[in-house]
């Protein structure tokens, strides 16, 4: 990789992460977090804003927003019964011929739901569980395979608010990224093709129709590729940062490269050079193994890829490896283990981890430090060395 003279002087959050998104080298290792959990947020800071954390801890700032309108063209206007949007979630866009209701199902060991989609045809319906750190489906919303039909002909697609985005990125400023997401699935879903099928079918039977019925898994994935495809169209002169897309059911703990290479690329590819065509850079989110995936990523041509999950949190990347395989490529984004660096070690044990990661994938710029995904729990101690060790990784110094 050659090498990049880094840019004089201190640098604002945006400056900084922007920076080394461009894989060009900072005045100083950029470091922040992905999503930070309202759970973590009222236990440990008393309710504290994602706002107040990061001058809290010192990191270069990430603004979640996500914001989507309605086609009127289309008769589309928003859903007058969702209630306030949840965590990363838009206003629903529905039409009368898809409408969305919900009710509690009474009795569960978690507050349960079950969401009804309602077409002229028949309905469609999923059920969710909470509990006070996330949401997963106990019952998913294919159950036939005629019910993607309904899908393709009665969905809405939503499109992007530009108005909303400017406006929360103007109000931000210099303090960090503005960063969203492209649309999922209604209520529950995934910002990446496969990853939403997932979400809708089940994991395990979408990779086992996958090998007894391909052409019924590329029907769905051309059907939700279609809808995302209408949404990074309209992100055009929308001010983000950066667009996550991707997710962790197309991770190589999960699927095989081959399924990869037949099944998530050819509809990911797409969307990313939709997303670039509108001005919008990408991040490509794996939770999950990524090393046999590295070059097969980094082909689809995303800004950045994502989260680069250590062998002690059940993921299989090596920093230095995968640096030196793609980081001439797209700038890499996590690589902390936060399992074991933000609870039950020393501060000098979380430094000693940020100068690893610093030393593995820093040289040349092209790298953010950010926990593996999101957290629960934090030693808030743990996190001040995180931020204050990270800072002191300048790019003045040799690596």
């Amino acid at each position: 990789m050659p090498d990049r003279e880094p840019i004089s002087g201190m640098m604002t959050s945006k400056q900084r992460l922007r920076c080394a998104l461009e894989r060009c080298q900072p005045d100083r290792l950029p470091v922040t977090t992905h999503h930070l959990m309202d759970s973590f947020l009222r236990h440990y800071l008393g309710g504290a804003s994602a706002r107040e954390f990061f001058d809290r801890f010192g990191l270069d700032a990430i603004h979640w927003v996500v914001a989507h309108r309605p086609n009127e063209a289309a008769d589309e206007y928003y859903d007058p019964l969702q209630g306030p949007p949840g965590f990363l979630e838009a206003r629903r866009v529905v039409t009368d011929q898809w409408r969305v209701y919900s009710e509690a199902i009474l009795s569960q060991e978690w507050p349960t739901k079950r969401f009804r989609f309602v077409t002229p045809n028949r309905e469609l319906s999923l059920v969710l569980q909470s509990n006070e750190h996330t949401s997963w489906v106990t019952e998913h919303l294919i159950k036939d395979k005629r019910d993607i039909d309904l899908l393709g002909e009665f969905m809405t697609a939503p499109k992007c608010d530009v108005v909303a985005v400017n406006h929360a990125a103007a109000e931000f400023g210099e303090r960090g990224f503005v960063r969203s997401h492209v649309c999922c699935f209604d209520v529950f879903g995934q910002p990446g093709t496969w990853q939403d099928a997932a979400c809708l079918v089940g994991i395990e039977r979408l990779i086992l129709e996958a090998h007894d019925d391909p052409a019924w898994v590329h029907q769905l994935l051309q059907i939700l590729q279609h809808r995302k495809l209408t949404y990074a169209h309209s992100l055009q002169g929308a001010a983000f940062d950066v667009i996550e897309f991707g997710g962790g059911d197309a991770s190589s703990t999960v699927i095989s490269p081959r399924l990869f290479d037949e099944f998530v690329a050819p509809y990911d590819t797409p969307i990313i050079a939709a997303l670039h065509e509108a001005g919008q850079r990408v991040v490509y989110h794996t939770c999950g193994g990524m090393m046999p995936l590295l070059e097969p990523i980094a082909a689809m041509k995303p800004d950045a890829m994502e989260t680069f999950t250590p062998h002690g949190m059940g993921g299989d990347v090596d920093l230095a490896e995968a640096k030196r395989r793609i980081g001439d490529q797209v700038c890499m984004i996590g690589g902390f283990d936060q399992f074991h660096f933000f609870t039950g070690c020393t501060p000098a044990e979380t430094r000693a981890e940020v100068r690893r990661c610093f030393e593995a994938a820093g040289a040349g710029g092209g790298f953010i430090l950010s926990p593996s995904d999101h957290f629960f729990e934090a030693d808030l101690t743990l996190l001040e060395a995180f931020a204050d060790e990270a800072r002191k990784c300048s790019y003045r110094c040799s690596l």
